[in-house]
This record gives structure tokens, sequence and C-alpha cells, in this order.
């Protein structure tokens, strides 16, 4: 019983996070009436309602980044205990995210005009993306780990015009040129 408990915390972590996420008035899934496992175009309608899209990629690169600084500041903390803490700071940035000041704020701030905020599905596919990055950084280490995390980042600048660094410099501090470049003007 004492080996299943990280994966039992992840288990309830996940319903947790679903439910919560639902109850702030996020749908279980995409109001368009279909459900599709992937959705290539970032600007889509769909971005943000189906289970993974091009900003899965960023959430990959939250797990590279869980995955280092876990390692480094709780060492002595089993693997599966820190992949569990992973799962629950991704799960609480999903509520976060999913707050409507945090959604305004994308709308107002980023590219993302028509943002509504994700889905419970898509938010658990983020949390998902997060997790395969957690794994990815303890199979490959720092040095492969920071090289995936830089060539992520360069293939989601050109791909979409967007990226983990980008978003997060957005959601802080508003640029309306790099808004304008974003957005292919």
């Amino acid at each position: 019983m004492r080996k299943a408990g990280p994966g039992l915390s992840v288990v309830a972590l996940l319903a947790a996070t679903a439910l919560e996420l639902h109850r702030q008035g996020r749908l279980w899934m995409c109001s368009c009436g279909h459900f599709t496992l992937w959705v290539g175009g970032a600007w889509s309608p769909d971005t943000s309602q189906q289970l993974f899209d091009p900003y899965s990629f960023t959430h990959i690169l939250h797990g590279l980044i869980f995955g280092g600084l876990l390692a480094w500041t709780l060492p002595r903390v089993s693997w599966s205990w820190r992949f569990c803490l992973a799962v629950a700071c991704e799960a609480l940035w999903e509520l976060i995210e999913n707050t409507n000041f945090v959604i305004e704020r994308y709308r107002e701030a980023t590219a993302a005009l028509g943002y509504k905020g994700d889905t419970v599905v898509n938010s658990l596919g983020d949390i998902a993306a997060c997790a395969v990055g957690f794994v990815l950084a303890r199979r490959l280490g720092l040095l492969r780990s920071v090289l995936l995390f830089a060539a992520t980042e360069a293939l989601l600048l050109v791909w979409i015009r967007d990226s983990f660094l980008l978003n997060v410099l957005m959601l802080f501090f508003h640029s309306e040129k790099l808004r304008a470049w974003q957005a292919g003007h």
C-alpha cells in the first residue's frame, strides 16, 4: 500500500482538480459538440477546448522545469513523490489559469483575444503533458532537458508565434509590438 501512495495521490489530485474546475464554471468538454485528441491550430476555436493543442508543448516545458527544480530542491524525496508534487503544482496552475481574473489578463495582455478558459478535458491534457515533461527531465538529465526546452521554445515561436517564455513575458509586461507580431501584422 505504501508504494501505491503517490499513484493514488495523483489520481485523487486529478479528480479533485477536474471537479474544482467544473465548479469554477469550466465546461467538461468543448461546447462545439465533438471531441478530438489533437487540435493543430493555435488560433482555432477548439484550442484550449480539446485534449491537446499546440500549447500542450508549453505544459511539457512546465514538467521539465518541475523535474529539475524538484530534483534540485528535494533530492532525498523519492522520484514518485516528486512526480506527485509536479502534478500538484501543474494542477494548481490549471486552477489559477482558469480563474476569471487570469482569463481576462490573457485577453488583455496576450494575443489570446478570444480566450475563454480551458475545458476540464484540456486542463487534464495539460496536466498529462506536464507529467510527460517531468518524466523526460528525469530520463534526459539537466543538459539535454535544457536543450529540449530551448528547441521547443524556438519551434513554438516559429510555428505559432508564441511560447512558454513569451507567454509569461506578455502576462507581466504587455507589449503591443509583440502582440502585433504574434497576430502576424
